[in-house]
C-alpha cells in the first residue's frame, strides 16, 4: 500500500519535472533571437535545468524501481 502511494507521487512528481524543463530547440532559438538577453540570465538558466536533468533521472530511478515493487506485491 506505501508503495502504491509513493509510486503515485514520484510520477506526479517527475511529470512536473519533465514539464517544467525546456525544449532542445530553446537552446538554438535563443541563440538566434536572443540577442537582448543577459549572459547572466542564460547562465541560470543553464543551472536550473541542470538541476532539473538530474531530478529526471532521480525520480525515473524511483519510478522503476517502484514499479517493480508494486508489480512484485501483487
Amino acid at each position: 500500500m506505501l508503495a502504491t502511494v509513493l509510486l503515485i507521487i514520484v510520477s506526479i512528481s517527475l511529470i512536473a519535472v519533465v514539464l517544467l524543463q525546456s525544449g532542445r530547440s530553446a537552446g538554438l532559438s535563443g541563440a538566434i533571437s536572443g540577442g537582448a538577453e543577459q549572459l547572466i540570465g542564460k547562465q541560470k538558466a543553464r543551472g536550473i535545468d541542470a538541476v532539473l536533468g538530474k531530478a529526471t533521472v532521480v525520480l525515473a530511478v524511483l519510478f522503476f524501481v517502484l514499479t517493480i515493487a508494486v508489480a512484485y506485491m501483487l
